[in-house]
């Protein structure tokens, strides 16, 4: 028996000893150099919109294509048009870039696509009332959304 308490109390201490560790190595991290730690991944800086859509389009909503770009929906109130534009993060050599706009009933669609070197559309749709889906490529990398914004400039819907 003596040595069974004996393995059961070593077991515990070795088990706190344990625990103690891992409960302590968040601390242990902190403590450490800020030079010694991994630095993060910088998170890519997103293109901005360069208003090409026209005069009284508003960004309704976007989504980052990779680290290459940003597509983003426009929307103006006054005629109920959309509008698409893809733009690269960093302007350079021309590469394959698209930019799409439709909607599913019935099926529409609108395209701009080609070797570009800034931005792809803009493209324009009459979608007043309707959801619409979206779309931006570069280089082969695509984001966009499906059955959105429809009918409202509510954004991410």
């Amino acid at each position: 028996m003596i040595n069974i308490r004996r393995a059961s109390v070593i077991g515990a201490a070795v088990t706190a000893t344990a625990c103690a560790a891992v409960a302590l190595a968040p601390a242990a991290v902190a403590a450490e150099p800020a030079a010694h730690r991994a630095a993060a991944a910088p998170k890519a800086a997103a293109a901005q919109y360069n208003g090409v859509c026209g005069s009284g389009y508003a960004v309704v909503n976007s989504a980052q294509i990779g680290t290459k770009g940003t597509v983003f929906l426009t929307y103006n109130s006054a005629t109920g048009k959309n509008c698409v534009v893809t733009i690269r993060t960093k302007p350079g050599k021309a590469v394959h870039m698209t930019a799409s706009l439709g909607f599913a009933s019935p099926t529409t669609w609108v395209t701009d696509t080609g070797y570009f070197t800034t931005y792809a559309g803009p493209v324009h749709l009459d979608a007043r009332g309707l959801c619409v889906t979206w779309r931006g490529e570069i280089s082969g990398e695509v984001a966009g959304k499906n059955g959105t914004n429809c009918g409202s400039l509510a954004a991410n819907r």
